[in-house]
């Protein structure tokens, strides 16, 4: 009888020569012929830029093993370690489910809410050393502590990708979770601004990148079609993060001090890293060969270059609400300061659901034009809400509409911008084929990372500017956010034209 089989194919392979594997990045597969082919086969291309890889050499293999004479238990078990899904047609699928594949979501949700949880809690560091161990430095200063974590979050996946698709993910998952544990415990220690710079910025920056790079590369190797939710899925544990730690750190910090609550911190990091590291898992097989090294030379495709800085703008303007939402809220004196800390919860509430429901219906109603309708939120509500609670007197009369203001902006611009992160890496692999996405991606996040990098200290040197008032971060953020969605509807509009109602 003819097996039926469940889930995703991207594509059919022919035989006729055989091909040589190479890398892959951060969570997806490819393969190029070499220079001097020997027999190959071909793999047809489809509509969802996915290549099949090895899977048809593992039938052929143990094919071959089993005329050489080889023990069929031997040849099963050689076709089990390249844990490759394949029809009887020699198609590469994906399981698109199950309690594996949902027990990898599990693990990356877990890490993004280390990574991630600690990222959307920066506004409360901010906030809180700016007031205590670094009140004696600017806005701007300050800023970069935070401004080098989330770049160093960014930049450190071009050389974590590789390693990720030649050792598997649970190295670096184990090795980022232990330097975010470290930084936790060492935050309690840090004194002086270079303390915080080295611990916070460098360290805790690359524990995070360890952490979700290959967090979020393993679901490509078990989704196709769903994938966009499924990273929707585990990107919402970053926001869930960001509404427990802020909480648990305004009840901590006045009862055990910052060193304890951060200790608190790291205990929470261990356990949540211990789970993660045991659940997160590859399924493809090891790639060798090609180098995914970022190359300018493809910013000529237009629609690239247009996608990148969209991402750019877009990237620029994320973190400065993130950031600035608490200190700004006290600025006010509408709100008290425990009601601040409680902000950054109320944002990340919105977020956790702006993680999710966009990449279900990116599923559903393509990509970009998701990507595109959040980005449209986060710049109307930056200058709907935000800004009239900068540029209001906080008189009594004015109080109850500015804290309903900022309450309503917090939930609202936590939504849109909550699927900012998750969706830009599957538009990116729209715009390519996949023996291609490596160098995309890596190219397009390279640039990238230097918007995250100067983001938080320009809105620091704006608030100096304008003598302490926030209208020109919102306007920033506004203007940025502008930017970035006039990109992206070129850049679609360059694949698909105009048309409002193309699935893209």
């Amino acid at each position: 009888m003819r097996e039926e089989h469940k889930g995703s194919t991207p594509g059919l392979i022919v035989e006729r020569n055989q091909l040589t594997k190479v890398n892959t990045f951060p969570s997806v597969e490819f393969t190029i012929p070499p220079s001097d082919p020997p027999t190959e086969r071909v793999i047809s291309k489809c509509h969802s830029h996915q290549t099949p890889t090895a899977d048809a050499l593992a039938q052929t293999e143990k094919s071959d093993a089993l005329e050489g004479g080889q023990h069929p238990s031997a040849a099963l078990r050689d076709e089990e370690a390249l844990s490759v899904t394949t029809t009887n047609q020699g198609e590469v699928s994906y399981p698109e489910g199950g309690l594996e594949a949902w027990l990898v979501v599990l693990g990356s949700f877990l890490g993004a809410f280390i990574a991630f949880g600690m990222m959307n809690t920066i506004g409360i560091f901010h906030s809180y050393l700016g007031e205590n161990q670094l009140k004696d430095y600017s806005e701007s200063t300050v800023g970069w502590i935070f401004s080098v974590f989330v770049f160093l979050s960014f930049f450190c996946g071009i050389q974590i990708g590789p390693i990720f698709d030649a050792h598997g993910p649970k190295l670096l998952v184990a090795t980022g979770s232990a330097l975010m544990v470290a930084t936790s415990f060492l935050l309690g220690v840090c004194t002086q601004y270079w303390h915080f710079l080295i611990v916070f910025g460098i360290l805790g920056g690359t524990g995070a990148s360890l952490i979700f790079t290959p967090a979020f590369g393993a679901i490509g190797h078990f989704f196709l079609e769903k994938r966009a939710n499924a990273t929707g899925i585990a990107a919402a544990g970053g926001s869930l993060g960001g509404i427990i730690f802020p909480l648990m750190l305004q009840d901590l910090l006045p009862r055990v001090g910052f060193a304890w609550s951060t200790r608190i911190m790291g205990f929470i990091f261990l356990f949540c890293g211990i789970i993660a590291v045991s659940l997160v898992k590859s399924r493809l097989p090891p790639k060798r060969g090609q180098s995914v090294m970022p190359d300018l030379l493809i910013l000529r495709h237009r629609g690239y270059l247009l996608l990148t800085l969209g991402t750019y703008f877009m990237e620029w303007a994320l973190f400065v609400p993130i950031t600035y939402l608490t200190t700004f809220a006290t600025s006010t004196g509408t709100l008290s300061s425990s009601f601040s800390y409680q902000l950054i919860a109320i944002f990340n509430a919105g977020s956790c659901l702006g993680r999710w429901a966009p990449g279900y219906l990116a599923d559903r109603l393509g990509r970009f034009n998701s990507m595109i309708a959040t980005l449209a939120l986060c710049a109307a509500t930056s200058v709907t809400l935000w800004l009239p609670t900068a540029v209001l007197t906080p008189t009594p009369e004015n109080a109850p509409t500015i804290k309903a203001l900022i309450i309503v902006f917090a939930v609202t611009f936590g939504f849109a911008s909550g699927s900012n992160i998750s969706l830009t890496p599957v538009c990116v692999g729209q715009l390519c084929e996949t023996n291609q996405y490596g160098r995309y991606y890596a190219t397009c996040y390279t640039i990238v990372s230097f918007g995250t990098l100067t983001g938080i200290p320009i809105a620091g040197a704006l608030i100096q500017a304008a003598g302490g008032s926030y209208w020109g971060v919102v306007v920033w953020t506004f203007v940025c956010y502008l930017v970035s969605l006039g990109c992206f509807l070129w850049s679609r509009a360059c694949q698909v034209g105009w048309k409002l109602g193309e699935k893209y």
